[in-house]
């Protein structure tokens, strides 16, 4: 994989986190436009594209939480800095409230934000994502298509983003440490799928 065009969409301060090796964990529940109106891994490997407009402080844990700007509803950025891509490495459908709780310390959000998407669609099961991620040897600035816009995961980016010469975050002893940490707690919910 040389290069690509594939993009999965998250909060800026979580790429941030990702790029800085804080977390390797997203939760899911899917955006509104969705197909099929819920989440789906599209593909195993994806450019990280951080967005700004739905980001709240107040869902953050406090170390997250001043890293925020709010803007207005609508606005983004005319050129978006592209630092990194991630390799999905596991997919955990969790339908336990207490599991949810259990995955807090290994996140940036607040309870709140953990309960208000494991909550939503209540019928769904929260997907955590594992990423295993990779600075580009040099950040790219693409500019703003109305396409990359809306309540969706995943975007094409108009240009390929070459990923060769790229170096991963973490090293995959740290790596695997987490992973493993984290399914431990997911396999011990009764109820547990690894999608």
């Amino acid at each position: 994989m040389p290069s690509t065009t594939h993009a999965l969409k998250e909060w800026a301060v979580a790429v941030n986190a990702l790029e800085a090796g804080k977390t390797i964990m997203l939760l899911r529940k899917g955006g509104i436009r969705e197909v099929g109106a819920r989440f789906q891994v599209r593909y195993e490997r994806a450019l990280l594209y951080p967005t700004y407009e739905h980001q709240k402080p107040y869902l953050l844990k406090p170390e997250y939480a001043g890293q925020v700007t709010p803007v207005a509803s609508g606005w983004h950025p005319q050129t978006v800095r592209i630092g990194s891509w991630a390799e999905i490495s596991n997919v955990f459908c969790v339908s336990e409230a207490s599991v949810v709780d259990r995955l807090l310390p290994y996140h940036i959000w607040n309870e709140r934000l953990a309960s208000d998407r494991f909550n939503w669609k209540p019928r769904q099961p929260l997907y955590v994502l594992l990423l295993r991620v990779y600075r580009l040897p040099q950040p790219q600035m693409v500019s703003y298509s109305q396409e990359y816009g809306g309540c969706k995961s995943w975007i094409e980016l108009l240009q390929s983003i070459p990923l060769e010469g790229s170096l991963p975050v973490l090293d995959e002893s740290q790596y695997e440490q987490r992973v493993e940490e984290i399914r431990e707690i997911v396999t011990q919910s009764p109820e547990f799928s690894n999608s």
